[in-house]
């Protein structure tokens, strides 16, 4: 009988017959059939009188053969395994498993803390760090952390400013693949996910599972210091500088400070007179989206904001707002030059320009600078010619409502 101590560790060399791809090729079915059989059954006698393995073990050994078929389908394009449902094909029998799930909709793997099932055990394993926080995949240049090697991966281009992924229709280029997904809709228009509640449809399905919050009411994220609860992260950090105050978007231009990105890019228009955004039904345009929803209702006369005291609707909530202030005479912003009061923030707005003579309202025609935007409207009448102010005395017309009322003075002799 053998003694396991009386021999050097076996080697898999010392074994096994190998074949080259090409001689592997040749063989048919039952031939590759008996090499798997025999060779298994080598392993199992040598193992059994105490050879030890080195760097293989029986089951890696066992698919040696079929790993080499795999490996030749990657050079040749072949694949043999197709779907009977809608003809897709695959090189590998198990990608074809895994495929079949779109289809039948079986989710195997469930997560033993949440309950959510997936197709893949891959993803379950990406999704139970989740609620395990483990981070595995480090950047060797910043130590950040990061769930997945495919994160990694895309936060590895920051550091090299590598973009391969490029739009074909505009040029965009991406550190992603998915990221130039999702961007190609945009072009194609195509919205892949659609709420099964109100059947909106969206091109990400981050934005969906972002709407859905709007349908079940939950704020997961609540402000720590007054309570208020937000559907979304990016929102409460907003909120936030409403108590710190933080305005960390400045405007190159003149200075002004913001507390959103949005709120900057709104304000970068009154420099650059952009106004991008027009109605459909008269012309106008305006610098901000907000505007032009609050205008369109002008053409609807859709007024759903009513005073409980009076009576009288607006468009707008902000805007009944500021008239309830007319029945308690309630004044909340305060000039600092001078003390005087207003109702309404635009109003203090304008009036402080007297203090300061700002006027950044400037004519394109002649280059000359007005406070107020309704203005800088007249004064381009003195160009066109236009005078739409009439007087209903005499007839005679003025470019500005302000002109017209210090004519009117003339007739009631004041």
């Amino acid at each position: 009988m053998f003694k396991a101590a009386s021999f050097n560790a076996v080697t898999y060399d010392d074994v096994h017959i190998d074949f080259t791809w090409d001689e592997w090729a040749l063989l048919d079915p039952s031939q590759k059939s008996l090499y798997k059989n025999v060779m298994l059954e080598t392993y199992r006698n040598l193992t059994a009188i105490g050879y030890k393995w080195e760097e293989h073990n029986i089951k890696e050994l066992s698919q040696r053969p079929r790993r080499n078929g795999r490996h030749e389908r990657c050079h040749t394009g072949e694949k043999p395994y197709e779907c009977s449902q809608c003809g897709k094909a695959f090189a590998q029998q198990s990608n074809l498993q895994i495929h079949r799930r779109t289809h039948t909709r079986e989710k195997p793997y469930e997560c033993n803390y949440c309950g959510k099932a997936f197709v893949r055990y891959t993803h379950l394993q990406s999704h139970r760090r989740i609620h395990t926080g483990e981070k595995p995949y480090v950047c060797k240049q910043c130590g950040k952390a990061f769930s997945q090697q495919s994160h990694l991966q895309v936060h590895i281009t920051t550091h090299t400013g590598v973009k391969p992924y490029e739009c074909n229709q505009c040029g965009k280029a991406f550190a992603c693949y998915s990221y130039l997904q999702s961007h190609k809709r945009i072009h194609t228009g195509e919205k892949l996910y659609e709420c099964n509640q109100c059947e909106k449809a969206f091109a990400r399905h981050s934005n969906l599972q972002r709407h859905k919050i709007i349908h079940t009411g939950v704020k997961p994220y609540e402000c720590n210091q007054c309570g208020k609860g937000f559907s979304r992260q990016s929102y409460l950090q907003i909120h936030k500088r409403t108590h710190t105050g933080e305005k960390p978007y400045e405007c190159n231009q003149c200075g002004k400070a913001f507390s959103r990105q949005s709120y900057l890019q709104i304000h970068k228009r009154t420099h650059t007179g952009e106004k991008p955004y027009g109605c459909k039904q008269c012309g106008k345009f305006f610098a901000d989206y907000t505007y032009i929803k609050v205008h369109e209702k002008i053409h609807t006369g859709v007024k759903l904001y009513e005073c409980n005291q009076c009576g009288k609707a607006f468009s707008q909530p902000s805007y009944l707002q500021v008239h309830k202030r007319v029945h308690t005479g309630e004044k909340p912003y305060e000039c600092n030059y001078c003390g005087k009061t207003f109702a309404c923030h635009r109003n203090l707005q304008r009036h402080k320009r007297i203090h300061t003579g700002q006027n950044p309202y400037e004519c394109n025609q002649c280059g000359k600078t007005c406070s107020q935007e309704s203005h800088l409207q007249v004064h381009k009448r003195t160009h066109q010619g236009e005078k739409p102010c009439e007087c209903k005395q005499c007839g005679k017309a003025f470019a500005g409502p302000s002109y017209l009322q210090r004519h009117e003075r003339i007739h009631i002799g004041e």
